[in-house]
């Protein structure tokens, strides 16, 4: 198995099956720090910058909070506008990068543009992790998720799973390409114009994901065991910043409610929900025992932890 010490964390392309397995494994031993809310000195000499060039709450501040807890440092910026690299000057990748692995040992970067990250990576000598790029990829996310469900379910193989929302959306390119090697079943749910692109049905053809595609959450509901629900209606995730506006609401077929999980789900099906949401999920499914989107959260801070401290050289 491939070091993941100074490796970038960019894609799930990149990962092999026993690759998630050992960083599941560091999760697990690094997660009581988490739950008992303490600090230790494992990273107390490594700084991490954030690089966001969109807005973000769950990455950001899982990244920062699983940076603390390690008792390593952070900085960085949230918003680029409030940068030379935002500004008038639009500085480039590589000029922003250039100057970010001056101040720290490893660079998280959100960005609006497909690829930025990867191109971070062709410049920096300091490990890059993707906290989200454009349509492309949220690996950390999902890996996130992958944990969120070996804790709660035991086991990843043999798990069938059902994905609803916009099929564009970075975590679920992350998702199929992670699937790819766990014997998992999906089927994807998305109204006809978010639906998977023929470019991404052939790659994961390519890598021989077992899957299918549905109209209507309830015509596979039934069979699920793993539930993970992202927005249909959503903002242009190629754009840096968008304000507030008129949007539609979610058309029934790909909203999960309280009554379709009492009537058609498994009554040992787990929800899942990177956040935020719209009206995708109804606030009264969040007390059902269907419910784990608050534990995905929770497990967001130590899947973070562990991806530090094994691309830093902490634990190998």
């Amino acid at each position: 198995m491939r070091s993941f010490m100074g490796r970038d964390i960019l894609s799930l392309k990149d990962f092999e099956r026993n690759e998630f397995f050992r960083v599941f494994e560091i999760a697990e031993e690094l997660e009581p720090i988490a739950r008992n809310r303490r600090n230790v000195d494992l990273l107390k000499d490594k700084t991490m910058v954030t690089a966001f060039y969109q807005p973000s709450t769950r990455t950001r501040l899982a990244h920062e909070a699983a940076m603390h807890r390690l008792g390593g440092h952070v900085t960085g910026f949230v918003d680029a506008k409030m940068t030379r690299a935002g500004d008038w000057y639009q500085e480039s990748i590589k000029d922003t990068v250039k100057m970010l692995e001056c101040y720290g040992d490893v660079i998280v970067m959100r960005h609006f543009q497909q690829g930025a990250p990867h191109e971070a990576a062709k410049w920096a000598s300091i490990p890059i992790i993707n906290g989200g790029d454009g349509w492309g990829e949220h690996p950390t996310q999902i890996l996130t998720d992958l944990y969120t469900v070996l804790r709660e379910k035991g086991r990843i193989d043999g798990l069938r799973w059902l994905a609803v929302g916009d099929m564009r959306m970075r975590t679920m390119h992350s998702l199929a390409y992670a699937l790819t090697q766990f014997d998992c079943p999906i089927t994807f749910v998305s109204p006809p114009d978010m639906s998977l692109t023929e470019e991404m049905k052939a790659d994961l053809d390519k890598y021989s994901l077992d899957y299918q595609e549905a109209d209507h959450v309830e015509k596979a509901i039934a069979d699920a065991d793993v539930i993970l629900v992202e927005p249909v209606v959503q903002p242009d995730y190629t754009q840096a910043r968008q304000e507030a506006g008129e949007h539609g609401l979610t058309p029934a077929n790909y909203k999960i409610t309280r009554d379709l999980l009492f009537n058609k789900a498994k009554s040992d099906a787990i929800l899942l929900h990177s956040l935020p949401r719209m009206d995708e999920i109804p606030a009264d499914v969040d007390i059902t025992k269907w419910s784990r989107y608050w534990q995905e959260a929770f497990n967001g801070v130590v899947m973070r932890m562990a991806l530090l401290a094994l691309v830093l050289g902490a634990m190998e």
